[in-house]
């Protein structure tokens, strides 16, 4: 084990909050592997680098010595989350669920280490699936309407007068009880899970576990606008399984000071070192970590490369996908919205607006113009994406 102030230190750095850290200095100073619990509800399949956050952070946890507990909510997946929701969430089925926590599983493996000595996961059907009425009735005499009403979402929705139904007030109990069920020595989560995070102390210190459970929280992670968190319905993420040159490129657009955000809370680079590099060498080496860490040091050099030779001397990727269209000519705008650059011809216009689409490296700025379609035109949307144009 690493000496406690090692440990204190990585264990923190950019974290929210961590309640408290005379507990975790006591559990730390007992020279054993903690088991620091995380859980996800496998409501959706693909992880973006928003998730890797705490991923990270486990991580780091495993290379101190530590067990982490991956905790699948197969269970409370059928419940549904409501942390930050303005309306109840659609349940999903079992089947559903399976699938999701199958494909999350396959790509958690990419970041943390699978040794059994480092990693156990443990699905709360186990547990869950078998309490009976009483047990239920038992878990929810622990907690009143009026402590349920202090989460800032559960509050807001009331007083706005929308619906909040009995079994989302049973959500958060259930994720207590499963910090009762694994005896979690800490447990880490997104800031907007902290009311979750501390009903599992209270349960295990209700349910006569010898210490509660420390939490962890660990911020939300800004998306590629800079502004909003990190999020498939918001288009500014990035995908763990997408492409390396996807992965590079998009690292590449980020504003400065995002970037050492970005290497604050998914690397173990001190981020006053990295501050003393060039910027555009700090995002390049930002990019090989992260495409290293998903896929392998090769591909993440050859992402690299890739890149440099399309934006530095102008050359372009090898692998550009080919679109064939049935007329001989169409509209710039019709073309960029049926190649996949523009996901709705409302975004295909503000492109041609900003002057992001290049037409055989030219750029366009008219939407309406024809494009003769008779020869083959290599069409470019921002700086990353590519498609080869011509008619069948």
């Amino acid at each position: 084990m690493n000496d406690l102030n090692t440990q204190l230190k990585l264990i923190k750095k950019g974290a929210v909050e961590l309640i408290s850290e005379k507990e975790l200095v006591k559990k730390l100073q007992e020279n054993r592997p903690l088991r620091v619990k995380f859980g996800v509800d496998p409501t959706t399949a693909d992880i973006h680098l928003g998730h890797t956050v705490a991923l990270t952070k486990l991580r780091q946890c495993q290379k101190l010595g530590h067990k982490v507990v991956f905790l699948i909510g197969d269970f409370t997946a059928q419940i549904g989350d409501p942390s930050g929701r303005s309306e109840t969430r659609k349940p999903l089925t079992a089947e559903e669920v399976a699938k999701n926590a199958e494909t999350c599983l396959q790509q958690v493996y990419k970041i943390l280490d699978k040794d059994p000595a480092k990693l156990e996961v443990v699905y709360n059907s186990h547990w869950l699936g078998k309490m009976g009425i009483e047990e239920i009735i038992g878990l929810a005499s622990h907690y009143t309407v009026a402590r349920m009403l202090e989460r800032d979402d559960f509050q807001k929705r009331y007083k706005e007068g929308t619906p909040i139904s009995i079994l989302e007030f049973l959500y958060p109990l259930m994720q207590g009880y499963d910090s009762v069920q694994i005896d979690a020595d800490v447990e880490l989560g997104g800031s907007d899970q902290k009311f979750n995070l501390l009903v599992g102390r209270d349960l295990m210190r209700d349910y006569g576990k010898k210490s509660a459970q420390v939490v962890l929280t660990m911020p939300l992670l800004e998306g590629l606008d800079g502004v909003r968190k990190m999020s498939k319905s918001y288009n500014n993420y990035i995908g763990i399984t997408e492409p390396t040159k996807e992965v590079f490129g998009k690292i590449m657009s980020l504003s400065d000071e995002l970037m050492y955000r970005y290497y604050e809370l998914l690397t173990n680079e001190e981020v006053a070192e990295v501050k003393k590099q060039h910027p555009m060498e700090a995002k390049k080496k930002l990019g090989e970590i992260l495409v290293a860490r998903f896929y392998d040091e090769a591909q993440a050099k050859q992402a690299r490369t890739e890149f440099e030779n399309v934006f530095k001397e102008g050359k372009l990727p090898e692998d550009i996908e080919t679109i064939t269209f049935t007329q001989d000519s169409l509209p710039a705008i019709d073309i960029l919205f049926e190649s996949g650059l523009a996901a709705s011809k409302r975004e295909a216009k503000r492109l041609f607006e900003q002057g992001a689409i290049k037409l055989d490296g030219e750029k366009v700025f008219d939407p309406k113009a024809l494009i003769d379609l008779t020869k083959e035109h290599i069409l470019q949307s921002g700086a990353r994406q590519f498609r080869r144009i011509r008619n069948t």
